[in-house]
């Protein structure tokens, strides 16, 4: 009897693991499709639900995923938005507050357009700029935390260089601040093509852009504590430079860990590094368009690398998860990570785990 009982506990532990080891392996998700587009963004609202938005010429599309990035929900349309950016790290962007998901899309005349859904259906916003057509280079990023939400963009106003700019919503979309200057450079722009970051902790926002400054091309961190009302002195990251005649249209990745410390990625020529501002960069490897998310108070790192998208986790392996550029990450759990990007014209996915 007693040979049984063991006998029946061992083949039921067996099966159990069984079981868990293929939830395990199928939770691992490599290069996968989700749909026909180009500049895809992603984030994760409070219920773990993932919302990813892309263009499509001038459509600004729309797909979700309840299952931790497994399966996505048929594209929907956003609204159509002539001349929408959606190429060569202008696209479209999205956040989630407490009042919901809110999309921000910039067009070739230097507008840009926000959308929050009321009643299961898209509605345009304000618009975030209140001067017209000053966000000629469709350059931009939005974050938010609970009921407010922070975007940012190079803006040309007043003296027609691009200087760093941003504006606040607390209605999920529905309206926007007054914009704030952020950053103008005292030798004349900053640089013209590299994309800003921001992330916005309470009443804290932090941004990061690529300068101009005695021809170098570095990248500064700017920081605000009243919620974006006004911002401290830009500070440089890493201790090299780079100069150049030219603009790298790679404006690097940026993060905040769960002890409030700023994390970025970046490059510098062909060599990827991450850094915390006031200590010397870390070269971590090769390429461009890196990305950073933190998950479990780890980082974890994506770029492109020879024309395919590598993710780096924090033990410093590296992995390759297949063709293409433009990757952004987002945090599933504590042990797992979605990877998204572009490639010829279509939006593909993995799903690692770390």
């Amino acid at each position: 009897m007693y040979n049984t009982i063991r006998i029946a506990f061992t083949i039921t532990i067996a099966f159990c693991t069984l079981i868990a080891c293929n939830e395990k392996k199928v939770f691992s998700k490599a290069d996968f499709v989700i749909a026909n587009g180009q500049m895809p963004d992603i984030v994760k609202d409070k219920n773990d639900h993932l919302h990813l938005v892309y263009g499509v010429g001038d459509s600004i599309m729309y797909t979700s995923s309840s299952n931790k990035g497994i399966s996505f929900s048929s594209p929907s349309l956003v609204d159509v938005l002539p001349g929408l950016f959606s190429f060569a790290t202008r696209g479209t962007q999205v956040s989630a507050t407490d009042h919901g998901v809110i999309i921000t899309a910039c067009t070739s005349k230097g507008n840009i357009y926000s959308y929050y859904k009321d009643d299961g259906k898209w509605k345009q916003g304000a618009r975030v700029n209140d001067v017209d057509t000053v966000a000629k280079e469709g350059l931009m990023a939005l974050s938010a935390d609970g009921e407010n939400a922070f975007a940012i963009w190079l803006d040309l106003r007043g003296n027609k260089k691009n200087k760093i700019y941003g504006a606040k919503s607390n209605d999920g979309g529905k309206s926007w601040s007054e914009n704030q200057m952020i950053y103008t450079s005292p030798d004349t722009t900053v640089c013209e093509c590299c994309k800003p970051s921001v992330i916005m902790k309470g009443n804290h926002v932090y941004v990061t852009f690529r300068n101009w400054l005695n021809g170098n091309r570095d990248l500064y961190l700017i920081q605000s504590s009243d919620g974006g009302g006004s911002f401290g002195q830009a500070q440089k990251l890493g201790t090299g430079s780079w100069k150049l005649n030219g603009c790298p249209m790679d404006g690097g990745g940026l993060a905040i860990n769960q002890n409030g410390e700023v994390q970025t990625v970046w490059r510098r020529k062909n060599t990827i590094f991450a850094a915390i501002p006031g200590e010397p960069e870390k070269e971590i490897g090769e390429g461009r368009d890196c990305a950073l998310e933190i998950v479990d108070n780890k980082n974890i790192y994506t770029w492109t690398e020879k024309g395919e998208v590598v993710l780096m986790n924090h033990n410093g392996e590296k992995k390759v998860l297949g063709k293409g550029s433009q990757p952004v990450l987002k945090g599933l759990d504590k042990d797992h990570v979605i990877c998204v990007w572009g490639n010829e014209k279509q939006i593909h996915a993995s799903i690692v785990e770390l």
